[in-house]
């Protein structure tokens, strides 16, 4: 999605541009973009609620995904024009992303929309790097450099979605959404996966380069 791009602008090096100091401004929790957020993580029971009820309300669920994509984008642009940075924004933002991934998932598994390996796969990954993140942590690092394969691979799943649930039925609408539904989910795995190899060749030259690090010490970035 678009606030994928505009996440770095959610905690500023500098000053947030009213006279805060950047820990004062980065400290921050309620802030716009932090309230959007937080209205990304209160859809995603709705949207599995209207998915998995019976009968299913496929329409409002793709109205949820909507609504949820346009927050993604404003809650970035809007840290950036407001200076409203902080570091919960900064962790919000992509938590959202994944839980609404793994909700998607498990609903579309149940629902028969794709084979459930390809739901294995994409949360398989993620389990991997949250384990690879472990290890990193006790070599020093907060965390590791984010690829830009892994935001792409991102935005197409947040878009092969939609796609997918406009799918179903047999309107002209639908014929014309599944194969890009189908497109965008192919794409958005094989990227997922590539940008998971990525992340663990990291990991690995961490743990071959680095030595475990005293408590308290931490390196920023990679």
């Amino acid at each position: 999605m678009a606030g994928q791009r505009d996440r770095a602008a959610r905690v500023s090096p500098v000053s947030d541009g009213a006279g805060h100091s950047v820990a004062d401004a980065s400290n921050r929790i309620w802030t716009i973009p932090n309230l959007l957020s937080f209205l990304r993580l209160l859809g995603v029971p709705l949207f599995l609620w209207l998915l998995l009820t019976h009968p299913p309300h496929d329409g409002w669920a793709l109205v949820v995904l909507a609504v949820s994509a346009v927050t993604d984008w404003a809650d970035g642009k809007l840290a950036r024009l407001l200076g409203q940075y902080s570091k919960l924004g900064e962790l919000l933002d992509p938590a959202a992303d994944r839980l609404y991934i793994f909700a998607t998932l498990v609903a579309f598994v149940i629902r028969g929309f794709i084979p459930w390996w390809v739901a294995a796969l994409i949360i398989g990954r993620d389990l991997v790097l949250a384990v690879g993140l472990r290890v990193v942590r006790r070599h020093g690092y907060q965390a590791l450099p984010v690829h830009y394969l892994g935001k792409a691979a991102t935005f197409c799943l947040l878009y092969a979605f939609p796609l997918l649930l406009l799918a179903q039925g047999g309107s002209w609408i639908a014929r014309i959404a599944l194969p890009f539904g189908i497109a965008f989910t192919i794409w958005g795995m094989l990227l997922y996966l590539w940008a998971g190899a990525l992340y663990v060749g990291q990991v690995v030259w961490v743990v071959r380069s680095t030595p475990i690090a005293p408590p308290g010490r931490t390196v920023a970035r990679g």
